[in-house]
């Protein structure tokens, strides 16, 4: 018996068809992968430490703050889902911003500070700006809560190094150092300020003097301006009683009418690490948190990590910032355009620097600035947005190779 041919071309057609099925399906697979494939061991040495920094915190979130989120018969997991809706929402948004070219930063950089800006003169409208502990520094719209200075900050530092990329290494004076950067930088931090929020205007200046000191500026300027800052700093903190109060009480000690007053929080953090020991008592266990301790899941998350976990749970929060500054470091030696580096050293000092201050108030080496731990603390604002400058980092190191390391 004669088997039955198909019709001559019919058996090449199909083959053709089946092939060209999975074809389509096999781009769309090659282009989620380009979307998370790393550029470099260093590349991935950011995306991993910061992804394993935001797990850390949601764990630290949910540990920290299901008994102020129970109060009255609330959700007990309420703010922990409010933070991980968060990180769902910044860790693509992340990787999808790492995938832009640094040229896309470069044209839209005075936009986003012309945004940034107009964002945060939201602050002082009435019915829109909220306030809170004395701090005027979020918004209300549509029952969604902001922090506009968070988004600020980013583009403060993709402007700054826009405009100073034109001009790095050839600071010849004074006003080539002060015009291209402070006029915007300063009606920036002055907008921060009238909303009475010290600790954000800490890290704001410390942005922009990074960003001056990637851009080559002389180091004797930049002196001179912190020196300025400096003293602008300690007129404004002693401007206010609350903010004079806890200076004394950080210089002095604290005298028995302020122990339950402006002591109250950082002596009830030192107890909170002090009772960790080594190892800890055990996550979950804390008994500071239990309204002891003002704000345990954002600005002082760390006494509980030190409560809870111990010195070896402190050391490894900050053996992740550490390996997150190398990585960025490493990256930013790589870079040969200007643009690219002096952005990638603001979030450097942006991110770490941040995490230095939190941790040295917690430790009582700073008197308390309000300051959240980045990627780690409660604040749905502060964690996209870290997470989207560290997704402007990474899209600046792709397609850059690095040279030879001593």
């Amino acid at each position: 018996m004669t088997a039955t041919r198909p019709p001559h071309g019919t058996d090449r057609t199909a083959r053709s068809a089946g092939a060209s099925a999975p074809a389509h399906g096999g781009a769309a697979i090659v282009a989620v992968r380009r979307l998370f494939t790393a550029q470099s061991a260093d590349w991935m040495l950011v995306l991993g430490t910061t992804i394993f920094l935001v797990l850390l915190g949601l764990v630290m979130v949910l540990s920290s703050s299901f008994v102020q989120s129970g109060k009255g018969g609330g959700d007990f997991f309420g703010i922990f889902l409010r933070q991980g809706l968060f990180a769902l929402i910044g860790i693509p948004v992340m990787l999808l911003v790492s995938r832009l070219p640094a040229i896309f930063w470069r044209r839209w950089a005075r936009n986003a500070v012309l945004l940034g800006l107009g964002l945060q003169l939201l602050v002082f409208v009435p019915g829109i700006g909220l306030e809170y502990g004395n701090n005027r520094n979020w918004i209300s719209i549509a029952g969604f809560n902001a922090q506009p200075s968070e988004f600020l900050k980013l583009a403060l530092v993709v402007w700054l190094a826009t405009v100073l990329a034109g001009r790095a290494d050839h600071f010849t004076d004074w006003r080539s150092v002060v015009i291209p950067a402070l006029p915007v930088s300063g009606f920036a931090i002055a907008m921060v300020l009238l909303g009475q929020d010290l600790g954000t205007v800490t890290i704001m200046a410390a942005i922009v003097l990074a960003a001056l000191f990637f851009a080559g500026a002389p180091m004797r300027h930049i002196l001179g301006l912190v020196a300025l800052g400096a003293g602008g700093a300690v007129l404004f903190a002693l401007s206010g009683a609350s903010r004079s109060d806890r200076i004394s009480a950080w210089l002095n000690g604290c005298t028995p009418e302020q122990l339950e007053d402006v002591c109250w929080q950082p002596m009830h953090g030192m107890w909170a690490l002090g009772s960790g020991g080594v190892f800890g008592v055990g996550l979950g266990n804390s008994a500071l948190k239990w309204s002891w301790l003002p704000h345990a899941e954002s600005d002082y998350i760390f006494a509980i990590v030190g409560e809870e976990l111990g010195l070896v749970g402190t050391m490894l929060v900050l053996l992740l910032f550490a390996v997150l500054a190398v990585g960025m470091v490493r990256l930013m030696r790589a870079h040969t355009d200007p643009f690219r580096r002096i952005a990638t050293g603001a979030v450097l000092v942006w991110i770490v620097g941040q995490a230095f201050v939190n941790v040295a108030v917690v430790l009582g080496m700073l008197p308390v600035l309000g300051v959240p731990l980045p990627l780690i603390s409660y604040g749905g604002s502060a964690l996209v947005a870290t997470l989207v400058a560290i997704g402007v980092v990474l899209s600046l190191a792709r397609d850059v190779h690095p040279g030879p390391r001593p």
